[in-house]
């Protein structure tokens, strides 16, 4: 009876250190996927201030990193990164941060199209982009977002028509797109329909037709 009771207690001691082990393992490829995803980013930028020095890609964790933020588990859910002069396209790997519920990168010298991949940015609260030299066509993608709340391209470079997809933010409350390059019908209906008293300024700002879908 007695070696029965000790061959649990191993038993039990070999399962619940495993869980611990597999956990641990989980966190730690969490992170370092993340990371991969971050010096992905950083390649693609002109960094003339070495604000991402700290992204060191040797690290596991790149809580560690400066203008990143993490939750207890070690997810990566903040990237803190405006104003700081950087400048070259964003990478699509930006949408390999699941986790990921601000991404503020206005004020700086941002260039080429939006990744569609942002829309795999699911948890996404605010995305500013404000004053940057982003161009191109919206990615209809940004309609999976449906956490977010605050959507800022103002003061760049995009053109093309500004997608219907966007009607599907539900919980959209703040919405600026001024001083683009954006033509064709404006959006109505859904989530847009509460910026209905700006549409003025929309269209001053940019080069809109007058009618609505």
């Amino acid at each position: 009876m007695a070696a029965t009771s000790t061959s649990l207690l191993i038993l039990m001691h070999f399962v619940v250190g495993g869980f611990v082990v597999c956990n641990l393992l989980s966190i730690q490829c969490n992170a370092n996927a993340e990371g991969d995803a971050l010096i992905a980013l950083r390649s693609t930028l002109h960094d003339p201030h070495n604000v991402l020095e700290s992204w060191d890609p040797t690290l596991v964790n790149p809580c560690t990193w400066f203008h990143i933020t993490c939750d207890i588990n070690h997810r990566v859910t903040r990237v803190d990164l405006a104003n700081n002069g950087l400048s070259g396209p964003l990478s699509p790997r930006i949408g390999d941060l699941p986790n990921l519920q601000y991404l503020h990168l206005f004020r700086n010298s941002l260039s080429g199209s939006l990744p569609p991949s942002l829309g795999k940015l699911k948890n996404l609260i605010a995305l500013d982009l404000f004053s940057n030299s982003l161009s191109g066509s919206l990615p209809t993608s940004l309609g999976k977002l449906k956490n977010l709340t605050a959507l800022g391209l103002s003061d760049n470079k995009f053109c093309g028509k500004i997608p219907t997809s966007l009607t599907h933010l539900s919980n959209l409350r703040f919405l600026n797109l001024l001083n683009n390059q954006l033509s064709g019908p404006i959006p109505t209906g859904g989530s847009l329909s509460r910026f209905g008293y700006n549409r003025s300024h929309v269209k001053e700002w940019n080069e809109m037709e007058s009618t609505v879908i």
